[in-house]
This record gives C-alpha cells, sequence and structure tokens, in this order.
C-alpha cells in the first residue's frame, strides 16, 4: 500500500503477521478459533433444536417449559459475570477447553433427563449455560490474540462461524428427528465429538498464558466495571444485540402482522435478515481494515437504524424486504467489533470481554418482554420502534471507538508479542489444522 488509508489510525490491529514457522502457527490457531466459534453455535443448536421432543417426552405445559429453559439463560449469566478472573486466571486455552467439557456435560445430563427426569435435564441446561458463558469470553480473547496477531481484522468472521455452526447443528438435529434418532442418542453423539474436538484444538492457541503483569484479583473484574471506554462499549454492543435480538424473535411475527405478508414469506423475511447478517459479518473485515473501526461502526448503526425505518414504515411488501436486508447488514457488525475493541489490551482483555458480553447479553433477556408489552399496545411491527431508538442510542457511544491511545496496545505489549513470537518460531512446527 502506498498511503495510509482514511481511518487507518483508528485502527487497534497494529501488529504485523509473522512469517515463515510463525505463520503456520498462526495459522493453525486461527483454525482453532474457527472450531471454538462453529462448535460453541453447533452445541446450542443441537439442544434448542431438539426442544419440542422434549416437550413431547417430559409432557410439560407451555409454563414449564419456560421455567426449564430458563436454567440456560441463568447459567449463562452467572458465568459471563465470573468469566473474566476466570480466564484471566487459567488462560483463554484452558478456559475454553474446561467449557467444552462442561458443556458436553450438559448436553448428555440433558439428553438423560429428556427420558423423564424434569430435574436432571434442568442440570444439564444450567451447565450448559454455565459454559457457555465461559466458553465465549474466553474464545473472543483468544480471537482477539488471533487478529492482532495477524494485523487485520478478523472477528467479524469468527461470529459469522458461530452463525454457520448453529445453522449446521440445526440441520443435523432436524435430520435427527425426521429420523427419530432419540434426543439422548443424539445429544451424546454431541457431546462426545465437542469434549473431544474442542480440548484438543486448543493447544494450538497463540494466548496460552497471561501475561506477567496482568492483574488476577477479583478487584481487577470490578475495576473493569468503572472504566467509561469499557461501559460505553457495553451499551453500544448491547444496542446491536438488542437490534440482532428483535430481528430475530419479532421479524417474522411483524411481517406478518404489520405488512400482512404469508406466513412463508414471513419466514423468508427472518432467513434473509440472517443472511445478511451472516454476509456483512464474513465481508466486512476488508471494510475495518481500510477505514477502521469508528467509521465502519458508525456506518452500521445508520444502516441499521434505515433499515429499521423502512422497515417499519414502508407502504409495501418490497419496500420493508429491502429494508430488512438493510437492517441485517448494518447489524452485523457492530457487535464483533465492540467485543474486538474491548479486547485491545491483553492484559485485560477477559475482564473488559466480560463486562461488555454481560452488558450486550442483557438485550437478549430484556428485549423480549420489552417489545412484547409494547405490541399489546401499538402491534408488533410499530412496536420495533423501540429498536430504532435503541440503535439510536448506540449511535452516539461509537466515539469509544476513536483512536485515544487505549485502542492501540502498548509499546510494551508490542515488544512482548514480538520477544514472544521469537522465543516461538524456532520451536513452531507444521500446522494440524492448517
Amino acid at each position: 500500500m502506498t498511503g495510509t488509508p482514511a481511518g487507518a489510525r483508528d485502527r487497534p490491529l497494529t501488529l504485523a503477521g509473522p512469517a515463515g514457522d510463525g505463520g503456520a502457527q498462526l495459522r493453525a490457531a486461527t483454525t482453532a478459533v474457527y472450531l471454538a466459534f462453529v462448535s460453541s453455535g453447533f452445541a446450542f443448536a443441537t439442544w434448542a433444536a431438539r426442544i419440542p421432543n422434549v416437550k413431547a417426552q417430559l409432557q410439560l405445559s407451555p409454563r414449564q417449559l419456560g421455567l426449564l429453559l430458563l436454567a440456560l439463560p441463568i447459567g449463562s449469566i452467572v458465568s459471563l459475570l465470573a468469566a473474566g478472573p476466570v480466564v484471566t486466571s487459567i488462560s483463554p486455552r484452558r478456559a475454553v477447553a474446561a467449557a467444552g467439557l462442561t458443556s458436553a456435560a450438559g448436553l448428555c445430563l440433558a439428553g438423560i433427563g429428556a427420558q423423564g427426569d424434569f430435574s436432571v435435564t434442568a442440570t444439564g441446561l444450567a451447565l450448559l449455560g454455565l459454559s457457555t458463558g465461559v466458553w465465549d469470553v474466553a474464545m473472543n480473547v483468544e480471537a482477539a490474540a488471533v487478529e492482532q496477531r495477524s494485523g487485520r481484522s478478523m472477528m467479524s468472521r469468527f461470529h459469522a462461524s458461530l452463525s454457520a455452526g448453529t445453522v449446521l447443528g440445526a440441520g443435523v438435529a432436524a435430520a435427527c428427528a425426521a429420523l427419530h434418532v432419540p434426543v439422548v442418542a443424539h445429544l451424546a453423539v454431541v457431546a462426545v465429538l465437542v469434549a473431544v474436538a474442542v480440548p484438543v484444538s486448543t493447544r494450538r492457541y497463540l494466548a496460552t498464558g497471561t501475561e506477567p503483569s496482568t492483574p488476577r484479583s477479583a478487584r481487577d473484574a470490578v475495576r473493569a466495571w468503572t472504566e467509561p471506554r469499557t461501559l460505553a462499549l457495553g451499551i453500544f454492543v448491547l444496542s446491536m444485540a438488542f437490534s440482532e435480538g428483535t430481528g430475530n424473535d419479532w421479524l417474522a411475527s411483524a411481517m406478518i402482522e404489520g405488512h400482512h405478508t404469508s406466513v412463508a414469506a414471513g419466514a423468508l423475511s427472518f432467513a434473509m435478515f440472517v443472511a445478511a447478517m451472516t454476509l456483512g459479518r464474513w465481508f466486512g473485515p476488508p471494510l475495518v481494515n481500510r477505514y477502521g473501526p469508528r467509521l465502519v461502526t458508525r456506518a452500521s448503526a445508520v444502516l441499521a437504524m434505515s433499515g429499521l425505518a423502512v422497515t417499519i414504515f414502508g407502504p409495501h411488501q418490497a419496500v420493508a424486504l429491502l429494508g430488512v436486508i438493510t437492517w441485517g447488514l448494518g447489524t452485523a457488525m457492530g457487535f464483533p467489533l465492540g467485543i474486538s475493541a474491548a479486547a485491545d489490551d491483553p492484559g485485560r482483555a477477559a475482564v473488559r470481554v466480560s463486562v461488555v458480553s454481560s452488558i450486550g447479553y442483557t438485550a437478549f433477556l430484556a428485549g423480549p418482554p420489552l417489545l412484547g408489552f409494547l405490541a399489546n399496545h401499538v402491534g408488533i411491527l410499530r412496536s420495533l420502534s423501540i429498536t430504532l431508538g435503541v440503535v439510536t442510542v448506540g449511535l452516539l457511544f461509537t466515539a469509544s471507538f476513536a483512536a485515544n491511545g487505549s485502542q492501540r496496545p502498548s509499546g510494551g505489549v508490542r515488544r512482548r508479542a514480538k520477544d514472544q513470537d521469537a522465543r516461538r518460531a524456532p520451536h513452531a512446527g507444521p500446522s494440524r489444522f492448517g
């Protein structure tokens, strides 16, 4: 390149990718992180797609099913709050490996309980939720380490692979249900695959330990909740998560009720939203590399707001569908870029990602009941206006992506990274995953 692209000074990605054996190590670590994201989505979808079978086998009422399903998000929130200190103390590699094993145990218990024991199933889901929070933070911290080592934006592609894993898991589960494969057998097989593949793949991680100067006390985690930039990133991520969550939960119903589409067209609109998000996450990194995260997040928020407005107020179904696509594209990059920004300082990455994730994931808990309450008064389609307002608020916090010195790894961090590369390069062997 012959010049510095506009916005390049905003980028937190300052480390050049290593050459030779170091490049092989980076490729192996990148593949391992992709596997962590795919496996996380696959494991969740394996359970989620078999919920109707579990409901029938346990003969649950809607109220009982709702109580059962609460076990997973409760476990997730608890583990998210504790994930920062845990990942900092034991390293992302060990945290992902432990979370994979815990997730496998949770899937097994959920499958065993589905044969007739409500409490065993609930215990399994709680374990699955507990593993999810730590797994999410740890793999994002490792993904940030890979991203910084490579010197280019990659985080959104990792998140796109999670979506791909979810789709793959749902497809396999649908096939198992169609072939009448017992829930316990299906979940047990997936649990074994996760328990083997995820811990083995973590051996290729770059961040095998924390920096010697990294604080490991609980006070360090509490302090992260008082950092203005970390909280601002959390609010921005919450706005994008709210946009994504309401699209997933309410879009199809909103199109059917508000734009009078058929049920099939409503389902198609949801598919278009998810497809737009996935494509945006996969093809968005070159824009971040060229223009920087601040400009991309601002443009993303404006795009999401425009798409929402067209979806809600569009005069025709075809116009509304264009709004849906625009909404999905605008929502795509926000969450992963917020996580990437939170992890820009390796010494503080785990606790900051934990805080930002905890704030962001509250959107998935608060969004459905909030929109449901408003929908009772103004209808589902018009209730999406609250999402438009939340994304507008998120736009105000995109200044947290500005070049204020905290996004760029310090000289000491860069020197330590170079020293680590120098130490590792002579020992790096050929990649098993490259």
